[in-house]
């Protein structure tokens, strides 16, 4: 009999994951056995260090894997790369996560949802988000993506009490599916025609062949159609609008951030790391995402009434500005796609936490209607929305502004002024329907309803919705994630370069 080679394994490479997979079960378990009326908040305290010891096992690898002197770190032969890449999107997520439970440990109160199990399920999510960031191979692409949709899935329909949940989880798990299946599909030809699923031995392959066969080209857009629904990038964005709106805020919030960097992660370390040689023949198709994402997000947010749909459709949109960066192909592209990451999820997450406290019990105060009058209520809140808003249409001083302009310049040097001149037009439709909000917010209760809905002016119905919005009640949790996303979007745009950095020195090394 043969004797059995096992895979070496280097422990230090998948630490995060195992800290957030035991740190999940022990929750589960813990959990059977105390009530959570008696555990009070220490459920979401326990997420908030299970997530700050994986975050701190990655970086403290960080000096030794970033840079142009790093050495990536493989392990489960080699299927797994530790890298500065790696190391900036667990960041990324892992700065999700935490305000995501911050977000979620008000709301779950409010809404007498199930603690223990929400938060089983985020860091569940979070962990195959890791993987996709880390993986080196299309089999541990899906095994991450998988994990981390599956988790997504009962986190959207979380709200067992409001049908709007139920709806976004069916829709979410049906179209899901079908993207999985498409992706896994890809795997297989792509394996087919090369013989291998590792990312290196695909790019090893691609340099010796003479001319790539169809299969590989049919494998490779079966794997960016899988890729591209977890982005929600056009034309695969249809389940976006309705999924945003119907899932718990904070699940929104989660959604925006942490699954579009764990999306992107893999689309940027895929294309580059193993058909980076192939660029002249996905670059087309790149371009064209990108302008419609940018075209129909901008656009179709103009026209919703409901503040989580038109987010959503803000994602779409920032998703094309991600993909101009990808598209660019270049160090400078990458480092302008991931810091365009970074930046988003800080202020997405800030507005979700805004949102989050305005749709009062119930979580379905969500139209633009229900913002009436906030300016004169609670201008904090007011002021910090505000900040989010205009940091996402990328006005300066914020960190949005300086994460459209990376992905633009990186397009403008590699003589794609066409995509560059569709980001800038996009930006300009873009601030149309932050402003509106805005505007929605500040002026006098009485005449936004009739800029919103048509409605006749009136004081008494005016002042009848400035005193709801003063009872707005505000958790010191969400207080501290507003806080620290408001500090990061304004420190990011005053004081770029730590953060600028940090995503130079994350760059793919096969580039």
């Amino acid at each position: 009999m043969l004797p059995i080679t096992l895979p070496e394994v280097e422990w230090i490479v998948l630490a995060p994951e195992l800290i957030l997979v035991v740190g999940a079960l022990t929750l589960l378990l813990v959990s059977t056995f105390v009530p959570s009326r008696r555990a009070g908040n220490s459920w979401s305290m326990f997420t908030l260090a299970v997530t700050g010891a994986a975050l701190i096992s990655t970086l403290g690898l960080w000096q030794e894997v970033s840079g142009p002197q790093g050495v990536p770190r493989l392990g489960l032969a080699d299927a797994i790369v530790l890298d500065g890449f790696a190391v900036f999107v667990t960041v990324a997520i892992g700065a999700a996560v935490a305000m995501a439970v911050l977000l979620a440990d008000g709301y779950l109160w409010r809404e007498r949802l199930d603690q223990p199990g929400f938060y089983v399920l985020l860091l569940l999510s979070a962990t195959g988000g890791l993987l996709m960031a880390k993986a080196n191979d299309l089999i541990v692409v899906f095994l991450g993506l998988e994990i981390l949709s599956i988790a997504l899935y009962v986190l959207a329909g979380f709200h067992r009490r409001r049908s709007e949940s139920s709806e976004a989880a069916i829709k979410y798990f049906v179209l899901g599916s079908f993207s999985s299946a498409i992706f896994l599909y890809g795997v297989a030809l792509t394996y087919g025609a090369t013989g291998t699923t590792n990312l290196a031995g695909i790019a090893e392959f691609l340099r010796s062949a003479i001319v790539p066969g169809g299969v590989l080209y049919a494998g490779f857009g079966l794997l960016l159609v899988g890729l591209g629904f977890k982005v929600a990038a056009v034309p695969f964005h249809m389940w976006t609008p309705d999924v945003y709106q119907g899932s718990p805020t904070p699940v929104t919030a989660f959604m925006a951030a942490a699954a579009k960097a764990a999306g992107f992660a893999a689309l940027l370390r895929i294309m580059l790391s193993a058909f980076g040689s192939q660029r002249l023949e996905w670059q087309p198709i790149v371009w064209v995402m990108a302008v419609a994402s940018l075209v129909v997000g901008s656009l179709l947010a103009v026209v919703q009434t409901d503040v989580k749909r038109m987010l959503a459709y803000s994602s779409i949109s920032h998703a094309g500005y991600i993909l101009i960066g990808l598209h660019a192909a270049t160090e400078r592209g990458v480092a302008g796609s991931l810091f365009y990451l970074l930046a988003y999820t800080f202020m997405v997450l800030g507005s979700f936490a805004v949102v989050t406290i305005v749709g009062r019990r119930g979580d379905g105060a969500h139209r633009l209607d229900d913002y009436r009058g906030l300016g004169r209520a609670r201008p904090g809140l007011a002021f910090c929305l505000t900040v989010f808003l205009l940091a996402q249409a990328g006005v300066p001083f914020t960190a949005g502004f300086l994460a459209k302009f990376g992905v633009i310049a990186a397009s403008v040097a590699t003589g794609s002024y066409a995509l560059a001149v569709v980001g800038m037009l996009a930006a300009v439709v873009a601030t149309f329907f932050y402003l509106r909000l805005i505007v929605v917010m500040y002026m006098a209760a009485d005449e936004t309803a009739a800029v919103v809905d048509g409605a006749a002016p009136g004081g008494d119905r005016g002042d009848a919705v400035v005193a709801s919005a003063a009872g707005l009640e505000l958790p010191p949790a969400v207080g501290l994630v507003i806080g620290v996303a408001l500090a990061f979007t304004i420190g990011a745009g005053v004081l770029p370069e730590p953060m600028l950095d940090f995503a130079r020195h994350a760059t793919l090394l096969a580039l």
